[in-house]
This record gives structure tokens, sequence and C-alpha cells, in this order.
């Protein structure tokens, strides 16, 4: 994202980076340019230096303390954007403490895996105020993603709503995507019978997914694309979502049961794909599909 707001975005100032870890923002400068990025070392410092702050962190907890942080500093007339998947109603509550303080808020949670957001190919989801929308829609399409789903005077919490349940959908074709190669490989068709017709008939997601399976990048890769862990926390956003709403999801508890099982067996390692281990495992198979 930050790459594509450089590249694309007709930036006046350089762009402020900030992140817990500091190496990782000095090396994302050197990457895009000390002339076009300016690291700092605290919230507090982004606070003075940016008119418009996007935030971008892996739960829910992370996000309310540097929210927390954001507004000890002279923060008032500025615009917020939470690029995070957490709960709607985190979301909620934010935008109603954030607004309280005279600044302005909107919710922005993102579809895309790291290479898409690489390529400018993310679908951003916007809500909140109309006019806070209409200064974030400069940096979207074109800039940082292919499209915009434009919530415009709705709560933010409802691209929150959308993020979670969209998860879901991901979530499932994974589930499907590994009880159907392990039913496979069982039967006697094949991985690569099945993967042919996968490729012919679902391309894009479907294909990569299955791909990633196949070549064993579900368990052999250091530095998972999806961290089990936030997929789980995903998981129970929207399952807590359908308890309270008197929706059944059987579907995603059993991929939510599998991730945990992912969770057991590679640790940090573990990736959505790697629910394919876990399905196999179930079914009599190792976990890794190679020697």
């Amino acid at each position: 994202m930050c790459k594509n707001l450089v590249e694309k975005g007709n930036l006046d100032k350089p762009l402020v980076l900030y992140n817990r870890t500091k190496k990782r923002a000095d090396d994302l400068s050197a990457q895009l340019g000390f002339d076009k990025t300016i690291v700092v070392d605290t919230i507090g410092e982004v606070v003075k230096r940016a008119d418009i702050i996007f935030l971008c962190l892996g739960d829910d907890a992370a996000v309310n303390g540097a929210v927390d942080v954001l507004l000890q500093g002279e923060v008032e007339g500025k615009l917020i954007v939470d690029c995070s998947t957490v709960h709607p109603d985190t979301t909620n509550a934010l935008e109603a403490r954030i607004i309280g303080k005279n600044v302005e808020f909107v919710g922005m949670p993102v579809f895309g895996a790291p290479a898409m957001a690489d390529a400018g190919n993310l679908v951003c989801v916007l809500a909140g105020a109309q006019a806070s929308v209409a200064k974030v829609q400069p940096f979207t399409t074109g800039v940082m993603g292919r499209a915009t789903i434009d919530f415009s005077g709705q709560r933010a919490g409802n691209a929150s709503l959308l993020k979670v349940i969209g998860n879901t959908f991901i979530l499932n074709m994974v589930e499907a995507l590994s009880e159907g190669h392990t039913l496979a490989e069982k039967t006697g068709l094949g991985t690569a019978n099945l993967h042919q017709w996968i490729e012919a008939m679902f391309p894009g997601p479907y294909a990569a997914y299955s791909t990633r399976m196949l070549a064993g990048d579900y368990y052999q890769r250091e530095e998972p694309l999806f961290h089990v862990d936030l997929a789980r926390k995903d998981a129970r956003h929207a399952l807590d979502l359908a308890g309270k709403s008197g929706t059944r999801m059987p579907a995603l508890e059993v991929a939510e049961r599998h991730l945990g099982l992912v969770k057991e067996h590679l640790g940090d390692r573990g990736d959505i794909p790697s629910v394919y281990g876990a399905v196999r495992q179930e079914s009599g198979l190792k976990f890794e599909n190679k020697e």
C-alpha cells in the first residue's frame, strides 16, 4: 500500500512511516526512497507530520491501543483511516470516539493478498461520513486498489462487517479445496487431474490456492502470507456475529477447527492454505503432501 501511495498517490510531501518494529519502517523507506519517505520513532510524531493517518494493524487490541495514543496528540481536524480487519463493533466504537474529538474517521479494510497490495490490485471498502470518504477516494482506485466499494454516509462499521463476512468466503474456499484435493487423492482421481478442472472452471483465487497447496507451499513457507492467528481471529469475529444474529455457519465452524489444528502443527508458520494439511491428517494422510 505504501509503495503505491508513493509511486501513484501524487503526494505533495514525503510519506510518513511508523512501525512498532522500526527496522521494518527503515527497510521500507530504503526500498521506496529516502527522498520520498520519512521514518519516525513515535505515533506522536506521525500526528505532528501527517494530515491523513492510515492504520493497518493485526487485531482489535492493537488498533485500540494505537488510537489511544493518536488521540493524545494534536489530532483535531485530521483524518484517521483504519485499514485493519477488526470486529464491526470495534470500528463503530472507534468512529464514535474519534469523531467526538473533532477528528474525521473512515473505515477502509481491504481485500487482497500481499502480492495484490504490491501491484495496486486491492479492493478497498470505504465507510464513514461522505466528506471524509471523499478525501480518501483519490488514494484507492488507480493507486492502492483496482476497485472501491463505496459505503459513503454509512456507519464505518459496515466496512468492517463486509470485510469479516467476505473473509469467510476465503476460508470456506480453502476448506472446499482442501477437502476436494484430499478426496481426489484417496479415491485415485489424483490431485493433478482435479487441479486441471479447477484452473478451467475457477481461474483466479481458487486456482492460485490450489497451486500453493499442491506445491507444498502451505507448510514449507517460513513467513505466512495470511498468519493462522489472524485467520482464526477473523473466523471468531464472524462466528460471534452469527451467534448474535441467530445465524448458523457450520462450514465456517469446520474451517475454524481446522485452523486450530494448523496452529498446533505449524505454530507461527501456519497459513490459510495450511488447512489442507489438517484435512489430510484427519483423513489418514500425512499433513505434508511431499517427502
